[in-house]
């Protein structure tokens, strides 16, 4: 966790990152002027958590930021995104926010606990399209467990048809900005396929890469 977030200025935009690796690839495309960079913690909680702290003290100082933007690397769906791809959140879903029933997975919704799904905004979406034409959009999905198996990743597969992507912070993330009535908008560049864990598959020096250049064009 930073311990200097008074370093935010007034109206730049906060890009948070699980890990220090993927606040290194942002910083080394992004205008520090413009844009504050912090890694926050892995996972949906970390994230909140992280986020809503720096939002509060932000706006406690009278500087606060204009939008938040959750980046980093996450895995992709064959077919829909595949590696070194960079992809834009329409929406960011906790996946795995519900419960197991004997016909199935049922999301919170179902329950009638809330709601497992956030929109980003369009205006900032909009912006990151049009300065990221080649970008994959569609829905981002935010899991505590990764996927490991290819049997969890047909049933992802066939539960969220929008899905490209899956990472662990965008929905924490977007939970925070949302109660703090400021944009927000997931962007992630791909690492993996989604399906069975293997290391040896992983292209993280592609995926960094890739996300240096997607910041540098988005938010340079």
């Amino acid at each position: 966790m930073p311990t200097r977030p008074a370093e935010a200025g007034p109206g730049r935009l906060l890009v948070v990152t699980a890990v220090e690796a993927e606040a290194e690839a942002v910083r080394a495309g992004a205008d520090p002027l413009t844009v504050h960079v912090v890694p926050v913690g892995v996972g949906p909680a970390a994230a909140a958590a992280g986020t809503a702290r720096l939002l509060a003290l932000a706006e406690a100082r009278g500087h606060p930021y204009r939008a938040v933007l959750s980046a980093g690397i996450a895995g992709g769906f064959p077919g829909r995104a595949e590696v070194g791809a960079t992809v834009l959140g329409a929406r960011s879903i906790a996946a795995d926010l519900g419960a197991e029933a004997p016909g199935g997975f049922l999301a919170v919704e179902e329950l009638g606990f809330g709601s497992s799904v956030a929109d980003a905004d369009a205006a900032l979406l909009a912006t990151l399209a049009s300065a990221l034409p080649h970008a994959v959009v569609g829905d981002v999905l935010t899991l505590a467990t990764v996927t490991g198996t290819a049997s969890t990743a047909a049933a992802l597969s066939s539960r969220f048809p929008a899905a490209v992507a899956e990472a662990m912070e965008g929905f924490g993330v977007a939970c925070a900005a949302r109660d703090a009535g400021v944009p927000f908008a997931e962007l992630r560049t791909i690492s993996n396929p989604v399906g069975p864990r293997d290391r040896a598959a992983w292209r993280l020096a592609e995926a960094f890469s890739a996300l240096t250049t997607a910041t540098a064009k988005a938010c340079g």
